[in-house]
């Protein structure tokens, strides 16, 4: 019996993940004196700009079906 498996294991941190750790370890150390908000955006923002472009999308399909 062939028990051979090709497992494909994806994770780890994303770029963004990194640039998240590295923005609240240079807050927390001192070197950086940026806002929270600013320092977490690394988190937040691609949901962001994902609900921003979900929006766009939305109100171009509502024009293009204005002019059908």
């Amino acid at each position: 019996m062939n028990n051979d498996r090709n497992v494909v294991v994806s994770g780890g941190v994303s770029t963004t993940g990194l640039l998240g750790i590295a923005f609240i370890v240079l807050k927390l150390t001192g070197y950086i004196n940026w806002s929270w908000w600013w320092v977490l955006a690394p988190f937040w923002m691609p949901f962001v700009i994902l609900i921003a472009g979900v929006i766009i999308t939305f109100i171009l399909l509502g024009i293009v079906s204005l002019f059908e």
